[in-house]
């Protein structure tokens, strides 16, 4: 089973780009993220189904399968209106779609704001685990765990995506028993999986790991790969993203 994790920073913008990839990766299950339309505006895309949380302009999550998912929530809060969150069940595993906060800048109402939902996503994990499901967190974490997950640490320490409290509630979320799937397979690799679209980033590689996939005990002993598919950031009209792939054992 194949489940990737892709933001698309706006579906509507980016379907050619979309389309294109999905036919040439087949992957079984995509999560989007940052879709930014309302979710009676998602177009239809041929070969999956979709479940889908959006809104307009901003944020959103949607998830496609080839076979129809189980939608078991979007929210971690009921009082949180935005559209950061969807969870749904596939073949006995259950699938965990986030856009966190990104958290800028700091010194707003913006950094606690991420903060308190990664504290609340740490929360229904704790629940999940305690229930032995198979299931896995992914997306855009809007985190940059380490150091050797980004191009110029330096470059990065005044933003949110890499503070020790964002950083720190990484770890606590890993620390639950997860497993991040392609640090697992790749301890030591120095790769990225979000490059910005000024100074050149793409051409020089400026860029950071924020877009992950940690997976619970019993997902992990299926695990057999995870790799990062930098071909879509280089097309005309890309996302400033670009897809993580995890391949799992039936």
């Amino acid at each position: 089973m194949k489940i990737a994790t892709f933001n698309v920073n706006s579906v509507r913008a980016r379907l050619p780009n979309l389309e294109a990839w999905l036919a040439a990766a087949q992957p079984d299950v995509v999560c989007l993220q940052e879709i930014k339309c309302e979710s009676e505006l998602f177009p239809p895309i041929a070969g999956y189904h979709a479940l889908v949380h959006g809104q307009k302009s901003y944020n959103g999550v949607a998830i496609l399968s080839k076979q129809p998912a189980e939608l078991v929530s979007n929210s971690l809060n009921a009082d949180d209106p935005q559209a950061r969150y969807m969870e749904a069940r596939l073949n006995g595993i259950t699938l965990i779609n986030i856009y966190a906060p990104n958290g800028n800048p700091l010194g707003t109402e913006k950094f606690p704001y991420k903060l308190d939902w990664l504290a609340r996503l740490t929360q229904r994990a704790k629940e999940l685990m305690a229930a032995e499901v198979p299931f896995l967190i992914t997306g855009d974490y809007n985190i940059i765990p380490e150091e050797q997950d980004c191009y110029s640490p330096a470059a990065w320490t005044d933003d949110a995506l890499f503070q020790p409290e964002s950083r720190a509630a990484y770890r606590r979320l890993k620390n639950l028993g997860l497993y991040d799937a392609f640090r697992a397979l790749h301890p030591n690799v120095q790769e990225y999986t979000f490059w910005d679209y000024q100074a050149g980033a793409w051409q020089r590689n400026n860029g950071i790991r924020i877009d992950h996939a940690l997976l619970s005990p019993k997902l992990a002993d299926r695990l057999v790969s995870c790799s990062i598919d930098k071909a879509p950031r280089g097309e005309d009209k890309a996302s400033d993203h670009t897809p993580l792939i995890v391949e799992i054992k039936p």
